[in-house]
């Protein structure tokens, strides 16, 4: 694997577990600091607002800048201004802070992320009628699950994506992980190749593996959704794999 100069790092189930830190997690991050290492948190969250994340980590003692986290809402935000979109949000309302003062465009889309208990039938009824209608379909995020704050995984937003999928007909346009863009801007924003930056994550599937489909260096760690054979049978495999964050940057380089 080639040295690696930057990392992106997932947040749920890496660095916090609800509202824990994962052991380890603060000091791995502060020797990335200290080291002057590029890092970026890259998540597929889609239930709060960059600033709440911001705000989470500095209530645990992890101080960031609210440019070290990449966002979906960040991506989507871009993406309708730039196609002059008219959105349908499917999301929490908190969210929609991330998208105060867009201009709205004419061109119909349903605008879909994590909204919990607002998965009901009638709000999924509502956008299957617009994608009925022609409106383009942009998900967050289609992850399948997620590390629930007690540590049992959960349903995550995907299996909504894939439901309005198979009622309207109209595959989502995802702008999350695993979409190449979305791995690339992060490294872009650090001025980093792909094949100079490592993602660090839980999931085996849209972290670890998606990574190495882009061209980036796959860390599984042992935390979070994590659980024995998670990477069994996925093209291609992670680059490598750790008990947890702070395992992956010292075996990686980084020591005090």
């Amino acid at each position: 694997m080639p040295a690696v100069k930057g990392f992106l790092i997932d947040l749920g189930g890496v660095v916090y577990q609800g509202d824990t830190l994962v052991p380890g997690s603060a000091q791995a991050i502060a020797r990335l600091t200290e080291a002057n290492v590029p890092f970026r948190f890259l998540t597929n969250t889609t239930s709060a607002p960059k600033r709440t994340i911001v705000e989470k980590l500095a209530s645990m003692g992890v101080e960031v800048e609210g440019d070290h986290v990449f966002t979906p809402a960040m991506a989507a935000r871009h993406l309708i201004a730039e196609r002059g979109l008219k959105p349908h949000f499917l999301v929490r309302p908190a969210l929609m802070e991330d998208f105060a003062d867009l201009a709205e465009g004419d061109r119909p889309a349903v605008i879909l992320g994590d909204v919990g208990d607002g998965f009901t039938y009638g709000a999924m009824n509502e956008a299957f009628r617009l994608l009925e209608d022609g409106a383009d379909f942009i998900a967050l995020a289609k992850n399948r699950k997620f590390a629930g704050p007690d540590g049992k995984t959960c349903l995550d937003a995907g299996a909504y994506v894939a439901a309005l999928e198979y009622a309207s007909g109209c595959e989502a346009e995802v702008i999350g992980k695993p979409a190449p863009e979305f791995f690339h801007s992060a490294c872009a924003d650090m001025t980093l190749n792909p094949g100079e930056t490592a993602m660090i994550g839980d999931d085996a599937e849209f972290d670890a593996s998606a990574a190495v489909a882009c061209g980036l260096a796959g860390v599984l760690v042992h935390t979070g959704k994590w659980a024995p054979g998670a990477a069994d049978g996925l093209a291609p495999q992670p680059s490598c794999e750790f008990e947890d964050l702070l395992e992956a940057v010292t075996a990686m380089g980084i020591r005090r």
